[in-house]
């Protein structure tokens, strides 16, 4: 597998605007969250200068998102099309992250939804729960 992080441009928000809604809406909605366009288009926004486009032999097919702290390194938007999930891509790129984490002395924070089977991606990563609100549990892996 060839998988690149491309930093993402102004170009890729048509790309991530699809990729949320393809990958979000159905857990979002599984949680009572019910999104407007505009408050998609605000997450996709939302710190884009540490959006990251991945692409797979030269075809973008998600997006990682994340930045670091004093103390960790927090994962905003971790997204893969469909039809590429289940084929290690995520784990390749749990392990990228956990390695930056490791060279930083640092930990690995994220926010999944409780409705969201990514869930056990993180923990079978060696992501631990450590809270969690209404919707999300926070989750972060030691180093």
């Amino acid at each position: 597998m060839n998988i690149e992080l491309i930093k993402a441009k102004d170009e890729d928000i048509v790309f991530l605007l699809e990729l949320r809604k393809q990958t979000m809406i159905e857990h979002l909605e599984k949680a009572g969250v019910f999104l407007s366009e505009d408050g998609h288009v605000s997450r996709v926004k939302f710190h884009f200068n540490n959006s990251h486009v991945i692409h797979l032999n030269d075809s973008r097919i998600g997006v990682l998102k994340y930045i670091e702290t004093n103390n960790s390194i927090e994962i905003l938007q971790f997204q893969i099309l469909p039809k590429y999930q289940g084929k290690g891509i995520g784990n390749y790129l749990l392990n990228y992250i956990i390695q930056l984490s490791r060279d930083a002395n640092k930990n690995v924070r994220l926010k999944v939804l409780k409705e969201n089977p990514a869930k056990f991606l993180y923990e079978r990563n060696g992501f631990k729960i450590y809270d969690e609100d209404q919707y999300e549990f926070h989750m972060e892996f030691i180093k």
